[in-house]
């Protein structure tokens, strides 16, 4: 066996046919359902008590601060009333012993410190003001929540692990650290990264367009959350606004199918299932989000290269334990981008810097068959990702039935029948952030090709579904949640509510 039939044989692995998108939107939607039913610890559907959609004429002054991996984001975002918005930012690196604190005030703390510093340095005005400003806290990790500014962390993912957080409500938790520095801010709303890219987009969506109804993120992590029509919710959600007859839901579908009774799982899956972070936890994550598809490549090119009988990088000595190829988690989502494309030099170059072979080493043979596998990889993960999108759609009815939450202004569909209303009228808008989506050629291509197989979508559907990047929007959709959240409140303070 040559390496092509090699790496052939192994992309085969990664194939996700038509049959098995239909089978795991089957399986997505009966999850779905469960979580609306119950509370459950996977594909959890978590209320977020939002209940409307920017619209693009909001205006005011907010904050939002993001915790949602290494780093920690903080802006201002002052909302103009016509789509558009001015924003100042910060961000730094979180120390990699506050992510394993064993004490939760730690970390909180240090969170209420770089917000403080952060209003010093671009608002000094506003920190020293008798009125709080309102906060979004951005948190992108599974918790239960119980309104719109509290929510308890189910468990911690994404290597962070401060046990003595878990449980308790993180919004109290920054809250009391604000407190106990006397920084002038109130949390309005928690909101996790998905919400706050569909609001983002939503927002600076032109007027005459569909809100977006849909988010979803594919990055380091991925999740997805849509608007959902209230009498479908039958687990006690507690205190909520009904008047529009929707709110928005966090699926959790990371956690989706930890059976594995659909999803594919190869020998790739399984080893970083068994050695990875999160310990079979998180399987629909494994299959589509960056540091996973990385491993994914890494391990599967090792192997090819330890089998002799395969003939893979044939010009390097056999059983080199120095090679970058060697070291867990070293290649970067970049690279199955690069071999998304066409450029074989740029993936030799690629493969020379990661993988460690030097480039006399590398044939045409090499970089094509890593090419393979890489492309089969990232063609997977994007076809899963288009399966979930569309389930979720199914699951909204938003194909089958208008909805006025979400019509373009100045178009009434009050009583009107589908066939009856505009074409933009009777789009669906899906709101998309993350890296993967966004570096890797294809990926949309992909995800379009499984929407297509998907029943109830088709061809016709597919075409009726708009994809949109909403860049880094998830600090600026918090801090319009914030102010939406804020605005809900003093609303009901002036009715005695």
């Amino acid at each position: 066996m040559n390496p092509l039939e090699a790496a052939e044989s192994v992309a085969e692995q990664f194939e996700v046919s038509n049959s098995d998108i239909q089978n795991c939107v089957n399986q997505f939607i009966t999850e779905l359902n469960d979580g609306l039913s119950e509370w459950r610890p996977t594909m959890c559907q978590i209320p977020t008590y939002i209940t409307r959609v920017a619209n693009g004429t909001e205006r005011g002054f907010t904050l939002a601060v993001d915790l949602g991996g290494t780093n920690l984001k903080i802006c201002s975002v002052d909302l103009h009333g016509n789509s558009t918005y001015t924003t100042k930012q910060s961000e730094c690196l979180i120390p990699k012993n506050l992510t394993v604190a064993s004490k939760a005030n730690d970390l909180f703390a240090f969170i209420a410190a770089e917000i403080k510093a952060f209003l010093e340095d671009h608002h000094a005005n506003r920190l020293h003001s008798n009125q709080k400003l309102s906060l979004g806290f951005c948190f992108a990790f599974p918790l239960r929540q119980t309104s719109v500014n509290s929510g308890v962390l189910l468990h911690w993912v994404k290597g962070f692990d401060v046990p003595d957080a878990v449980n308790r409500d993180v919004c109290q938790l920054l809250q009391n650290e604000l407190d106990n520095q006397k920084v002038p801010v109130k949390i309005s709303a928690i909101v996790n990264d998905t919400l706050g890219t569909l609001m983002t987009r939503a927002y600076t969506l032109p007027v005459n367009k569909t809100r977006t109804s849909v988010g979803a993120i594919f990055s380091t992590g991925t999740n997805g959350a849509y608007l959902e029509q209230l009498h479908k919710i039958k687990k006690d959600i507690g205190k909520h606004d009904s008047s529009t007859g929707e709110m928005f839901l966090s699926t959790e579908w990371g956690s989706f199918d930890q059976v594995l009774s659909v999803l594919s799982n190869t020998q790739y899956d399984q080893h970083i299932a068994q050695y990875g972070v999160d310990r079979n936890m998180q399987m629909f994550e494994k299959r589509m989000s960056g540091p996973f598809l990385g491993e994914l490549l890494r391990i599967a090119i090792e192997r090819m290269y330890d089998d002799p009988r395969l003939g893979l990088f044939p010009n390097y000595k056999r059983g080199d334990k120095k090679l970058n190829l060697r070291t867990p988690w070293s290649v970067e989502p970049s690279m199955l981008s690069i071999a998304e494309g066409s450029d074989t030099k740029a993936l030799t170059k690629k493969i020379e810097e990661v993988f460690g072979f030097p480039s006399w080493a590398i044939t045409l043979q090499d970089s094509r068959a890593v090419q393979m596998v890489s492309r089969a990889i990232g063609r997977r993960a994007a076809r899963l990702a288009g399966m979930a999108v569309g389930a979720v759609i199914i699951q909204s009815g938003k194909l089958q039935h208008h909805d006025p939450l979400v019509q373009p202004a100045r178009e009434s569909i009050e009583g009107r029948r589908m066939s009856e209303i505009s074409a933009e009228a009777r789009m669906v808008d899906v709101a998309v952030d993350g890296n993967v989506f966004e570096m890797f050629p294809r990926f949309e291509v992909h995800m379009r090709d499984a929407l297509r197989a998907i029943d109830g979508i088709g061809p016709e559907g597919e075409r009726r579904i708009r994809i949109g990047l909403a860049k880094d929007g998830s600090s600026v959709g918090t801090a319009i949640i914030a102010l939406l959240a804020a605005q809900q409140e003093d609303v009901r303070d002036g009715l005695g509510k």
